[in-house]
């Protein structure tokens, strides 16, 4: 789809991720070991988006709440996009909706879908309102088209607020990378995520797995850290988060804090030079992590800042290890997002002002280039792969480019087709990316493409609109949840549909596609009645994957194998309500969701005001399975 930019320095449009829905007021003691919330609590909104001049989207008015349960109502197909021109040489062109294929789709017509991850409809077996206040359990511990301005995040969040009363639920949403253990739960080894294969030029797919299922895989409640009181009619951004062996980190309001992984315990707080706009989804060998953040903290009315500073974070030691910022043309760059590959730190920034990369020593690798062409992003990992806008105002055209990581030069270049005017990297090695060719943004992308190591198309696959539910986050290249790559094919999970069982119930599966020949393979592991499911990473062969069943039912992760798709059970949260009440307000497909080692940690984006004061919010929770 066609996303419009936004103008410079105008807050974020996106509602609150999670901010609403979570568990009430728990009892003295929470339902779990309580933390204190670090100095100075969490939070931060997101950096705005830039670009040419253009009149931004009217909003869309999302449909009435729907009572829980009942599926949304059906709206027309939208007509088919124009065909490509003749002669076009690539792939990539919008396509006209592709006829169902293969396993794992829906049986009933394609449901409505909304803007880009955070506001699809409530679906029941996922997530479900509080109905009470939290009560002490025995053994347990517990869409549419964007429109800038403040007034944009209020009513936003007015809205939410106004579905979740009406009875519904409206909710914000990995790829592998490489030996590197990564920070958004991708396949990786090393010290700074979750665990998959060592060989960091080996494809996922082709090391050893390394979960294990525990012996009782019956999870408590590891830690929970509270929302800090948020000003009313504000949002802020706590975006950002890492597990290693030895930390689990989340960023906060102009800092980042560590926690001890097996005890929640804080380990250490670091200050940032303002509130955080993007954390690597890497981590290096060493511990290193990169986090992008505002100029200066903000004032007492809070105005926005530029997200102009990136700094490289030892999680070991808990220290900063530099800051740095560029100019281009004595203009401060800003950054959307950042990424690590190797020892190259590489920082996006939309449409803005190009990229920027660093050695983890803090030398400069390269500035925005100036002139007809920009990097609008990177994705790192096992390999340093770009989005590179090209042209004038009215005839963008866009490239993905394999880089060489010290240089910034490309060993190869895919021309996307004329008309396109996004891309999200899903993996690295191999190169697969995807796009969304929809006139209003619903999941993801629609069209997916596998790149050869020659910069060759292999295959292309399409993902017909409103048959699959993975995420990817607006106008950056590097976001995409809830679908990955690994045994050479892409997982993505079915968007839920009709059950088997009784009325109303819910139900979806994972399926695979070939990234050969593009087409469907005969993978498919099923959620169950009132059920989701959907991929988190890869762990050499095997898929590690989500599972929610239904309100008051723990959550579950499970491992599953790669050429049979037997599914292993790895860690289920407790059953009780306080604690699947506050699952339900982390939204863990959309936000921030991290396991390794018989561990997971959710953690949330955007935070919000509760609806009312008997409320209870988390910006992190954590268990572990003993």
């Amino acid at each position: 789809m066609t996303q419009p930019p936004q103008p410079p320095q105008q807050p974020p449009n996106e509602p609150p991720q999670g901010g609403f829905g979570a568990p009430q007021e728990p009892p003295a003691g929470g339902f779990g070991a309580p933390q204190d919330p670090p100095p100075g609590g969490f939070g931060k909104a997101p950096e705005p988006s830039y670009g040419y001049p253009q009149a931004p989207g009217a909003p869309q008015t999302p449909p009435p709440a729907q009572p829980p349960g009942f599926p949304p109502p059906q709206t027309p197909p939208p007509a088919a996009p124009p065909a490509p021109p003749a002669g076009q040489p690539h792939y990539g062109y919008p396509q006209a909706p592709q006829q169902p294929q293969g396993y794992g789709y829906p049986t009933q017509p394609a449901q409505p879908q909304y803007q880009q991850g955070y506001q699809q409809p409530y679906q029941q077996g996922y997530q479900q309102p509080p109905t009470m206040p939290m009560q002490p359990q025995p053994g347990g511990s517990g869409g549419g088209r964007k429109f800038s301005g403040q007034m944009a995040v209020i009513v936003a969040a007015v809205v939410a607020i106004a579905l979740i009363v009406g009875g519904g639920v409206w909710y914000a949403s990995s790829k592998d990378d490489d030996s590197k253990k990564t920070a958004q739960g991708t396949d990786g080894k090393g010290k700074g995520g979750e665990k998959g294969e060592k060989g960091g030029d080996s494809p996922p797919g082709q090391g050893p797995a390394e979960e294990k299922a525990p012996g009782d895989p019956s999870a408590k409640v590891l830690m929970q850290l509270p929302q800090p009181e948020i000003p009313k009619d504000q949002i802020w951004n706590a975006t950002g988060s890492a597990l290693t062996d030895d930390v689990y980190a989340k960023a906060g309001v102009n800092e980042l804090n560590g926690y001890d992984p097996d005890t929640g315990k804080e380990k250490w707080s670091i200050p940032l030079p303002g509130m955080t706009c993007a954390m690597s989804r890497e981590v290096t060998d060493d511990g290193i992590v990169a986090v992008v953040t505002e100029e200066t903290e903000r004032g007492k009315k809070g105005d926005y800042e530029p997200c102009s500073k990136v700094s490289a974070i030892d999680l070991k030691s808990g220290k900063k290890l530099w800051t740095e910022g560029v100019e281009t043309n004595g203009v401060k760059a800003t950054f959307k997002e950042v990424t690590i590959s190797g020892t190259t730190i590489a920082a996006g920034a939309g449409v803005s002002s190009g990229g920027a990369a660093w050695d983890v020593t803090g030398k400069s690798l390269w500035k925005p280039k100036v002139g007809k062409c920009e990097d609008v992003g990177y994705a790192g990992g096992d390999q340093l792969v770009a989005v590179r806008r090209c042209g004038s105002y009215g005839d963008y055209k866009l490239k993905v480019q394999l880089l060489d990581p010290k240089t910034g030069d490309d060993k190869w270049t895919y021309p996307l087709a004329d008309g396109i005017d996004n891309a999200k990297i899903i993996s690295t090695n191999p190169v697969v990316f995807g796009q969304d060719t929809t006139e209003i943004t619903a999941t993801g992308v629609t069209d997916v493409f596998s790149i050869g190591a020659n910069g060759k198309l292999r295959a292309k696959i399409a993902l017909e609109e409103g048959k699959y539910d993975h995420d990817c986050g607006v106008n950056v290249v590097n976001d995409c949840r809830a679908i990955t790559v690994g045994n050479d094919r892409l997982y993505v999970p079915t968007r839920q549909h009709d059950g088997s069982g009784e009325s109303y119930s819910q139900t979806n599966e994972i399926v695979s596609f070939s990234l050969a020949t593009g087409k469907p393979t005969s993978d498919r592991a099923i959620a169950g009645e009132d059920g989701e499911i959907f991929p988190i990473r890869m762990d050499g062969p095997n898929v590690i994957a989500y599972k929610a069943h239904g309100y008051q039912q723990g959550a579950q992760v499970v491992s599953l194998d790669g050429k049979t798709m037997k599914e292993t059970k790895l860690l289920e949260t407790p059953s009780s309500e306080a604690v699947t009440d506050a699952i339900s307000g982390m939204v863990p497909k959309s936000n921030e969701l991290l396991y390794a080692d018989g561990r997971l940690f959710l953690g949330k984006k955007l935070l919000s005001k509760p609806y009312s004061k008997d409320e209870k919010e988390y910006v992190a929770i954590g268990f572990r399975a003993e």
